[in-house]
């Protein structure tokens, strides 16, 4: 079993005190939590508790007289008549009791209905909104996902636990308080044998808390993997390959063996904390009938009245009830205390790429851009994405980017966003630093079209709305973004035009072809009104003919902006001003098209040898 597995040296006392203690730092912080989800819910559940935890007592004491009254009336030979008229009121205020605990009960649980809702919801919320605020790099990192996976997992449940099993403790309390009296007035002795048979139980229950949380914790990179799978094989993107090449039995093979490797190891932790629950369970049946066996023997010897018994086994059995299940909501406590270090821990993580002064971009653009010794490493990279780049682009100029996969291109766009900050360097605006901009202006004012862009499963209306977010209600606007790009002719086809679902996810969708999605896309990136517009293999799922009316408007579509190209077709790339071309991170050549062909380099070469397929 992995948990036996792990090398991890035996912690001395003090440094499991250092654990309990951060486990339960969570308490207030879940209270929080919960209070910002749903604040009359939570002042509901203190009302339930605070009445709760003293009803026991109250139907332990009405009984008693109860037991009183009629064994009295036994005694004196009263009628029957009497003794239902002096019980019946303490009949009424029972049954008043009963019915306030059925009310309160009832009530409990859809309070807990209620917060169950508004917490999941609050949580998830915090876990996305802390996802957008973060910088890319981060989803570039397996660690991050393995922390994701950690944050979400169980944190609605265990965040909602704390507060039911918290609320449980108080009312397990005031119980407790309420029942002193009795306990410490028949004998302390006993009291003390009825609590202390629980607490072993309670230890080896926080041991086996711990043990379950790191299991899972270790788990996150496999469950990762387990989770795609499942996605994998469940999803349209996937499903041609999948059938075409066989996939399917062995990746879910795969599936299963990762199941079946977890059920293994939970079940062998299942039943080891099964078997030392039922070991100390024993020990504190045996405490409770031992204290049974000794009021038992008080009540025949006269020593207290039949009622008191009633009353002392009542108090006795509730008693040992209810610190057993403080122990075991604590045990629980502490546990899920630990889950949601995970989840404070990821909304913990600070974002690195700062906003700015909050300078506002120029508009429009007066100087243009300079690259000056820019250069980037990715952090899980020993290589240098980009080496001492210095380019300047000039307003309204349209500059094309050319190299192989992996030269540099796409990374250098993501500096000029502010996706990433340079390593080394500096990346100028109208002479000032991007990084003493706004970040929400500056991106507010770059239009871009990745090659991997997003189809978004809704509305073709929503899909080049969501390039410009506010002015999703201006239809004019969106019309006009959607015939620059060419979705227009897209539009036309569709049952219900603008209207129309996209993609196949839900119902009534309409599925595209990869050339009628990247006009859609085009679309988008024309919908916002942009000092820069970038386009990264803007037509590489376009037919020839498509192509050709997009880049033969490429100025008119541009015109006033920067504009910058990335593309493997030369027809394409020469209608730029200028042509930088990209090796190893590092600008080879500039020119325009004539000069570098005149140059005879790399550009020229490969510009030649595209020209010779098409010959």
């Amino acid at each position: 079993m992995r948990v036996a597995d792990e090398p991890t040296a035996p912690k001395n006392l003090r440094e499991r005190w250092t654990d309990v203690r951060s486990a339960f730092r969570n308490v207030p912080k879940a209270f929080s939590l919960v209070w910002e989800a749903h604040r009359v819910g939570t002042v509901l559940m203190a009302i339930i508790t605070l009445i709760g935890g003293t009803l026991p007592i109250s139907q332990a004491w009405v009984g008693k007289l109860i037991v009183d009254v009629v064994v009295n009336n036994v005694k004196t030979g009263a009628s029957a008549q009497a003794g239902i008229n002096a019980a019946l009121p303490f009949l009424i205020i029972e049954f008043v009791l009963i019915t306030v605990g059925t009310a309160l009960s009832q009530g409990r649980i859809l309070v807990e209905h209620m917060l169950n809702a508004r917490l999941t919801n609050r949580i998830n919320t915090a876990i996305i909104r802390k996802a957008l605020a973060l910088d890319l790099h981060y989803f570039e990192d397996a660690a991050f996902y393995d922390k994701m996976q950690n944050a979400r997992r169980e944190s609605n449940y265990r965040a909602l636990s704390i507060i039911t099993t918290s609320f449980n403790i108080a009312q397990g309390s005031i119980t407790l308080i309420s029942f002193a009296a009795a306990l410490l007035a028949f004998s302390p002795l006993v009291a003390i044998i009825l609590f202390g048979a629980t607490v072993p139980s309670f230890i080896a229950q926080t041991k086996y808390s711990k043990l379950n949380f790191r299991l899972l914790t270790w788990r996150a990179p496999e469950f990762r993997r387990m989770n795609y799978l499942e996605h994998l094989l469940t999803v349209d993107h996937s499903a041609k390959e999948i059938k075409l090449f066989g996939l399917g039995e062995p990746l879910l093979k795969r599936y299963q063996d990762f199941f079946w490797k977890f059920y293994v190891e939970d079940e062998a932790l299942a039943r080891k904390r099964s078997l030392i629950s039922i070991l100390w369970g024993l020990l504190s049946s045996a405490s409770y009938y031992g204290s049974y066996a000794w009021i038992v023997y008080r009540t025949v010897a006269g020593e207290i009245s039949i009622g008191d018994m009633t009353l002392y086994l009542t108090v006795f059995r509730q008693s040992q009830t209810t610190f057993q299940g403080m122990f075991y909501n604590t045990s629980q406590l502490y546990e899920s205390g630990l889950f949601l270090e995970n989840l404070f821990g990821f909304l913990a993580i600070a974002p690195q790429m700062a906003s700015g002064e909050g300078i506002a971009i120029p508009r429009p653009i007066q100087q243009g851009f300079e690259f000056r010794e820019v250069s980037f490493r990715y952090a899980d990279r020993e290589d240098w994405a980009l080496r001492g780049v210095n380019l300047i682009i000039r307003p309204g100029e349209k500059i094309a980017l050319v190299g192989a996969n992996g030269a540099g291109k796409t990374t250098l766009i993501k500096l000029l966003t502010r996706l990433y900050d340079p390593t080394e360097g500096q990346i100028l605006l109208d002479g000032v630093d991007l990084r003493e901009y706004s970040l929400e202006d500056l991106r507010d004012c770059v239009g871009v079209i990745f090659q991997d862009f997003v189809r978004y499963q809704v509305t073709a209306r929503e899909n080049i709305g969501f390039g410009q977010i506010k002015d999703m209600d201006n239809e004019a606007r969106i019309i006009a973004a959607a015939e620059r790009g060419g979705a227009d002719e897209v539009m036309a086809k569709l049952p219900s035009g603008y209207d129309t679902l996209l993609g196949r996810w839900f119902e009534k969708g309409a599925e595209l072809s990869g050339g009628q999605w990247q006009k859609i896309a085009l679309g988008r990136a024309f919908m916002r009104d942009s000092e820069v517009l970038v386009l990264d293999e803007p037509t590489s799922a376009l037919d020839a003919e498509r192509e050709y009316e997009i880049f033969q408007r490429f100025r008119e579509l541009t015109a006033g902006r920067i504009a910058f190209l990335i593309s493997h077709r030369f027809s394409t790339v020469r209608m730029a001003d200028r042509i930088a071309v990209i090796e190893d991170g590092r600008i080879a050549e500039l020119g325009t098209h004539a000069e570098l062909i005149t140059l005879d380099k790399t550009y020229a070469r490969l510009f030649n040898l595209q020209a010779e397929g098409y010959r």
